[in-house]
């Protein structure tokens, strides 16, 4: 049985995790953070793709078990005029319809199914480098351990540890917005269940989506240069309220109003991704999700690309006939549409037009027709066996 590492114990690591296990490899997890509590503060939601990569893995119910549906998606304009009102994704089938979630709540439910499974995570465990040999690959740690496997997986996020080891000059860059989140319970009005309600705002892209409890979620993505690392780091919600405020308050709708009302669960990020064309493995290691191909979070694809890249990755081990045609069939299947992810959600942070390709389309991206990705997911087929 090969043995594989993998650095990394958010999404995109907990569900390789999974995925491996599955497919029959020795898995461990190596994740730097002390605990399961990452990223706590910002919300994301998961759409009917990821659900159904989840499906893949056997871990629906893990998910299902926090945050809540959102089934339709309503847009409203400047003037608060309901523009279109359609169903997102799959939301016929329980088990597939989008999922609204703080981050932290899903990279716990999946390390905790990690550990249900009897997969090993080692907390705490930052890497330092890797050393390649003939007989493996070891993972060297700040605090003086190694770990020697068959291959190693870099899910280690965007400021990735191991894309740093592969690819020196492979650097995120701004993707034209800068980001705000936001929770209140105190926002007043009929809330619509599960609805995410988007607002073209005249110079804010505004949404927002409220819980059964009725603590409203909200982001607004403003176009601007980015914000400094120490603004970012010393600034208050207050702060975030008065910068936000004067923008939202040009228009007529539920906006202005629902940033008013958060005293102080709000939360500011640079919006930023990956140029494609970075190198995504160097020999025995491969880096996955954010950080292979981190895009901006306007078509709030990034978790369910995560899963996908488990299924197809475990997958693709399993089916070819040595690492090397793997890694190469991993990448021949993942890179076209991650990267037409990269390039529609950054053309969406900059106001730029969207091209055509094979990778999400907005809210319709994972309709149940989208053969292609069915069949890359589906665990019975043989992805060795697929048409290039």
């Amino acid at each position: 049985m090969a043995q594989v590492l993998v650095i990394g114990g958010g999404i995109a690591g907990a569900a390789a995790a999974l995925a491996l296990d599955k497919a029959g490899f020795d898995v461990v997890v190596h994740e730097a953070h002390p605990d399961s509590a990452e990223d706590i503060g910002a919300f994301l939601t998961l759409a009917s793709n990821g659900m159904r990569a989840l499906e893949q893995l056997d871990a629906s119910a893990a998910v299902t078990a926090i945050g809540f549906p959102l089934t339709s998606m309503r847009v409203l304009d400047d003037t608060g005029t309901e523009l279109a009102q359609v169903p997102l994704g799959e939301a016929a089938t329980p088990h597939l319809r989008y999922r609204c979630l703080r981050r932290g709540d899903l990279n716990s439910a999946l390390q905790a199914e990690v550990t249900r499974r009897g997969i090993d995570i080692r907390h705490g465990a930052r890497l330092m480098s890797v050393v390649e040999g003939q007989g493996g690959v070891t993972a060297h740690f700040a605090d003086g351990t190694t770990a020697t496997g068959d291959l190693l997986i870099g899910a280690d996020g965007l400021n990735s540890t191991v894309r740093r080891l592969i690819s020196p000059d492979a650097r995120p860059v701004y993707a034209g917005q800068y980001v705000c989140y936001g929770y209140t319970g105190a926002a007043s009005g009929p809330a619509r269940p599960e609805t995410i309600t988007m607002v073209r705002g005249s110079s804010v892209a505004f949404g927002y989506a409220v819980s059964p409890d009725g603590e409203t979620y909200w982001f607004a993505r403003v176009t601007d240069e980015p914000l400094a690392a120490d603004t970012i780091a010393q600034g208050t919600p207050a702060q975030w309220r008065d910068l936000l405020l004067p923008l939202l308050r040009k228009d007529s709708t539920p906006a202005a109003d629902l940033v008013a009302a958060t005293p102080d669960r709000l939360m500011v990020t640079n919006a930023t991704e990956l140029p494609t064309g970075t190198p995504w493995r160097s020999g025995r290691a491969l880096i996955i999700g954010d950080a292979a191909h981190a895009a901006s979070p306007a078509t709030g694809q990034g978790a369910s690309m995560a899963l996908e890249d488990a299924v197809v990755l475990a997958k693709s081990l399993r089916d070819a006939p040595d690492t090397d045609a793997a890694l190469s069939l991993y990448e021949t299947l993942r890179r076209p549409r991650v990267e037409h992810n990269i390039t529609v959600s950054g053309n969406i942070s900059r106001g730029a037009h969207t091209p055509s390709g094979p990778g999400p389309r907005g809210a319709s991206a994972d309709r149940a027709g989208d053969d292609e990705l069915i069949r890359h997911l589906e665990w019975s087929t043989d992805l060795s066996q697929l048409e290039p």
